[in-house]
């Protein structure tokens, strides 16, 4: 017999026994916490939440930054229905069946629908072209969510018809907002038990989450449920607890010191310090930081800093970020130092660096920008456009180089590289005034 009763007790219970990061998801945009360059007041994104006109789009960014919390909200303050599906688990029938309700639900009750796919990068080509129609039609309203970069991972067919929100990783005061929240919540935190968690432990699980929200809350999580009460009956988390929560041991330096430290990291690099840039390293290391992170800065810094001077470089960062993948602490660290080394060590230029300034500003402010006719694509061409074609000059027909135009008329003579007289840039100089290069 059916228990109206029994049913609302099962459905506490079961809420109850969620984890808390599902407890404490956000559920309007007044709680939804971080992204403010996405969902500031009158922001694009804001207003079309506001009033039901969301369009398709896909949001991107590193785990437990809000995607898919912003995702369910949408869902929440929309008049139309909701669909999700996981990219991992969901098949070519499962878009098919979603596809082919909204398009039912929009023709005879004017009702749209929105379909969420979470991991949508993991999407192969045929999955995308059965839903690409729909999309199109306006049949469906797509939301991805994704941690990888949808331009390099998704079909650009898809990509090019929703509008991209990158997120970012939190800062630690958001983090330490939403976990006090958590703390003081009686409906779905811990309001209702004696809990006190520390300033220096909630600090703690806030540096070590890296921003990533699901990762404090489980922290928390895992502090508080594993934390005997006190005399008193009460839940008090130390600096102790939470490295335990979070497996890792405290920094052994404040934020300030931290970030310090991380600088003179880079400035050492920068400054052919190999010393001083082991030293910041294994401090930092010693202190709790991700050798990771370390590795990541090494390798912009092979390119930002040695670049072309010592091409090889950007290899041996590089290799050194996948043998510590490979390998883990500790001996990972090894290769790590050795290439911290030869970063280091290496001649430096940032002629790359300027280059690609110069080239990102020409490619945003060229207003014509037309592709010279004898380096355009031209199978299907008329005869006038192929006649152009063929006055492109292979260059192996004239010993490997010849001079023709290769930027737009616009740009024709626009200089982004300009090798230096530092390392392998002088045997590059040498090698463009042996070919007759003129720029």
């Amino acid at each position: 017999m059916y228990d109206l009763f029994d049913t609302l007790q099962e459905n506490t219970q079961k809420k109850s026994m969620e984890p808390l990061a599902e407890r404490m998801r956000p559920q309007s945009l007044r709680e939804f916490l971080g992204q403010s360059h996405i969902c500031e007041e009158n922001s694009l994104l804001r207003r079309a939440i506001s009033l039901d006109k969301v369009g398709s789009c896909i949001f991107w960014g590193p785990p437990g930054t809000g995607k898919t919390t912003l995702a369910n909200i949408i869902a929440n303050s929309t008049s139309g229905n909701f669909v999700k599906l996981n990219a991992v688990s969901s098949g070519v029938a499962d878009v098919k069946k979603a596809v082919e309700k909204a398009s039912d639900d929009l023709k005879m009750f004017g009702k749209k629908t929105y379909l969420l796919l979470d991991e949508c990068h993991r999407f192969s080509k045929t999955q995308s072209d059965s839903l690409l129609p729909a999309i199109e039609k306006g049949t469906i309203i797509f939301i991805g969510s994704t941690t990888e970069n949808p331009y390099a991972s998704m079909t650009p067919a898809i990509v090019s018809r929703c509008r991209v929100f990158e997120f970012k990783r939190l800062d630690n005061e958001t983090v330490k907002k939403a976990l006090n929240k958590a703390i003081i919540d009686k409906k779905r935190g811990y309001g209702q038990l004696q809990v006190e968690v520390q300033e220096d432990a909630l600090d703690h699980i806030a540096t070590m989450s890296g921003g990533d929200m699901r990762t404090a809350y489980n922290a928390l999580e895992l502090a508080v449920l594993t934390t005997s009460p006190n005399d008193d009956g009460k839940v008090v988390v130390t600096l102790k607890d939470a490295e335990q929560s979070i497996q890792r041991k405290a920094l052994s330096y404040d934020e300030n010191s931290y970030y310090d430290m991380l600088s003179a990291f880079c400035k050492s690099l920068r400054g052919s310090d190999s010393d001083a840039a082991l030293y910041y390293a294994h401090r930092l290391i010693e202190g709790g930081c991700d050798p990771l992170l370390l590795a990541r800065r090494l390798i912009v810094h092979s390119a930002e800093d040695v670049g072309m001077a010592d091409p090889n470089a950007l290899v041996v960062a590089t290799s050194a970020l996948t043998a510590f993948l490979n390998i883990g602490y500790p001996e990972g660290l090894i290769p790590l130092s050795q290439a911290i080394i030869y970063v280091c060590e290496a001649p430096k230029s940032n002629s790359v660096i300027i280059a690609m300034n110069g080239a990102q500003a020409a490619a945003k402010s060229a207003k014509d920008d037309t592709v010279p006719a004898h380096l355009r694509n031209s199978p299907y061409a008329d005869e006038q456009a192929k006649a152009m074609s063929r006055q492109y000059k292979y260059p192996h027909d004239y010993g490997g180089y010849c001079e023709q135009q290769y930027l737009p008329d616009s740009l024709k003579d626009s200089v982004f590289y300009v090798p230096k007289d530092n390392g392998f840039e002088r045997e590059v100089k040498e090698i463009r005034k042996e070919k007759g290069v003129k720029k």
